[in-house]
């Protein structure tokens, strides 16, 4: 892999992809802490993949995972470039990426995500006008899309008036369940550009007396128990936060996460198992899988 030096607080790592590699080769980049991943179809040429990393993120380990993984798709026989490339990615540069790829896309029965430079003049869904900024959650991509529906059949039946969202993104999750009806959401995340966008696309869709954002890590939290929490995060991030899954959400109560491969949402489930939560409802989406999970803790017998 080739990296460029530069003071960009992001860089875009470009690689080349056959048909047959894409999928795969997209689902890694996200599980790597990719925070945008958009896909440049060319005609009669390979697809080149485009992943979007923070600075911090984009370490020598970074690299030789990549690197790494590239080998065992070739090694499988699958079509991917030499190596990929790591560039410092410009403000505008991100901004382009993003407004060339974000269109409006329906979500479940009610939903239609928009970016607001092509905001539907009136639509039969509720629109969510959301601008990713450097934030994660467009709608576009499965886990977010899995996450949306759960939420909007739940609201529908539950009707619960609180909700935390924990690694909120582009605030996307907080901002459709106020659509839907949740009157106080309190949406965290460790990354200020996250808590920003989220701020801003709050105030796009006019839910700011009902949606608050803050800069906090979900183990120190400060927030009272809710029956409803949205968590859109990896699988090693959800184990981790089992316990406090458990602190979160009050009994009866629902936990969606989000973040999962296809083959990682049994494991997950049943590791809440232990921490009290029934499985109740998936989602699976362009291979990525949402879970909702009723906390159930076990009483004494009488």
């Amino acid at each position: 892999m080739t990296t460029v030096a530069g003071r960009s607080a992001y860089v875009e790592l470009t690689v080349d992809a056959g048909e047959d590699a894409t999928e795969a080769l997209t689902n890694f980049l996200w599980e790597q802490g990719a925070v945008g991943v958009v896909e440049d179809l060319n005609v009669g040429a390979p697809a080149r993949l485009r992943a979007f990393f923070p600075v911090a993120t984009a370490s020598a380990a970074l690299t030789d995972r990549v690197e790494a993984y590239l080998d065992g798709l070739r090694a499988l026989g699958l079509s991917v470039g030499a190596t990929a490339i790591v560039a410092p990615l410009a403000d505008t540069d991100w901004a382009a990426a993003w407004r060339e790829h974000f269109r409006p896309v329906p979500v479940g029965r009610t939903l239609l995500i928009a970016p607001p430079w092509e905001l539907p003049a009136k639509s039969e869904r509720i629109v969510l006008a959301i601008e990713p900024g450097r934030a994660f959650g467009t709608g576009h991509h499965g886990t977010t899309a899995g996450c949306l529906e759960l939420l909007e059949a739940l609201v529908a039946a539950d009707r619960p008036a609180r909700a935390l969202d924990l690694g909120t993104g582009s605030g996307i999750l907080a901002i459709a369940a106020a659509r839907l009806g949740v009157g106080e959401i309190l949406a965290c995340d460790t990354d200020p550009d996250a808590v920003a966008a989220t701020e801003g696309n709050v105030a796009r869709n006019s839910v700011s007396d009902h949606v608050r954002a803050v800069v906090a890590d979900v183990a120190s939290l400060a927030a009272a128990p809710a029956p409803l929490v949205l968590a859109n995060l990896l699988a090693a991030a959800h184990r981790a936060l089992g316990p406090r899954y458990r602190e979160l959400v009050t009994p009866g109560g629902v936990l969606v996460l989000g973040g999962l491969l296809d083959g990682e949402g049994d494991d997950i489930a049943a590791a809440l198992a232990a921490h009290g939560f029934r499985h109740e409802a998936t989602r699976h989406l362009e291979g990525w899988t949402s879970l909702a999970l009723r906390h159930a803790p076990l009483h004494a017998s009488a």
